[in-house]
């Protein structure tokens, strides 16, 4: 795996936590959570924008924001008791095949 794809997880891992801990802040009336919001968000905008050098914004916007889409849906679900029905995994779906698509088939990504 290129670095920059590991560069691009941790922006994703970073951007989780920081979504994670936003939710635990209460609306930023909890201070360790929101502490912890805006260090984890300065960490994935740094990696995010190291990865910009390499791959396209709009190719690695739509893996970053996908990926932690998935992953927030199911810390929400699982963490915080947040329900999904059909509708909603359907869609997660997707985003997991656009994902899928643009790395197999797109020549803008990065391999």
């Amino acid at each position: 795996m290129p670095l920059t794809y590991i560069y691009l997880f941790i922006a994703v891992a970073a951007e989780t936590i920081g979504t994670t801990a936003l939710q635990a802040s209460n609306q930023f009336t909890k201070f360790w959570p929101s502490v912890l919001v805006v260090i984890a968000y300065a960490v994935a905008f740094y990696f995010l924008g190291v990865v910009l050098k390499y791959i396209p914004v709009g190719i690695a916007y739509a893996i970053w924001s996908g990926l932690g889409i998935v992953l927030i849906s199911l810390i929400g679900l699982v963490v915080f008791g947040q329900g999904l029905d059909l509708a909603a995994i359907l869609g997660l779906g997707m985003i997991i095949g656009g994902i899928v698509v643009i790395q197999l088939f797109s020549g803008s990504a990065t391999h």
